[in-house]
């Protein structure tokens, strides 16, 4: 009974580790597609990731340009460690340095793919239902997947009333998950649950 609790309790501390994954790798993508800053669900991921944000701020210095290293090396130092504790906790010893550091790579890599698949999804639905829509989270997933948008639709134009661009870009986020990501966990030798959401 108490292993049983004891692995409920680790599978959610890595949940809530992956969900805050997630609003890290949220905030490195709105700053990489120049999304409002301004806008009320923007400041409230500033606001919850700057604690961990800002220690790595004090060395890798503020953003500079569209990409945000700080934030990119909070998330990944944040999941190799959180690996290295979980297999600590389990009894297993330390986990092989390139495998951690592998494992790391897919995390950020995992957690970005997701965010567009789900930002994909609200977009697609959105575009059914309230294609002028202007609450701030829907302005927030256009200004996200537009840069991933943008060039797939001067290759496939819109067809009429028809825009075929969304479901290329679907399935090439799910091609890229099951290939790369597959191959970086499997390289990595790390259990996928460790790693993705």
């Amino acid at each position: 009974m108490g292993n049983e609790l004891g692995s409920a309790g680790l599978m959610l501390v890595n949940s809530l580790i992956n969900i805050y994954l997630f609003l890290l790798m949220l905030r490195f993508l709105l700053q990489a597609s120049r999304a409002d800053y301004y806008n009320p669900l923007s400041q409230s991921v500033v606001k919850i990731t700057q604690p961990v944000v800002g220690l790595f701020q004090g060395f890798l210095g503020p953003v500079a340009g569209r990409f945000d290293l700080a934030t990119l090396a909070a998330g990944f130092v944040l999941k190799v460690v959180s690996i290295v504790a979980i297999f600590m906790v389990i009894g297993v010893g330390m986990p092989p340095i390139p495998g951690l550091l592998v494992a790391g790579i897919a995390a950020l890599a995992n957690a970005i793919l997701k965010i567009y698949f789900f930002a994909m999804i609200v977009m697609i639905i959105l575009s059914w239902v309230a294609p002028n829509a202007s609450h701030p989270g829907a302005l927030l997933i256009m200004q996200l997947v537009e840069p991933i948008m943008a060039p797939v639709r001067k290759v496939i134009p819109p067809l009429g009333m028809i825009d075929l661009s969304p479901i290329v870009v679907f399935i090439a986020i799910n091609l890229v998950d099951g290939l790369l990501v597959g191959s970086l966990i499997r390289a990595a030798g790390i259990s996928g649950a460790l790693v993705g959401l």
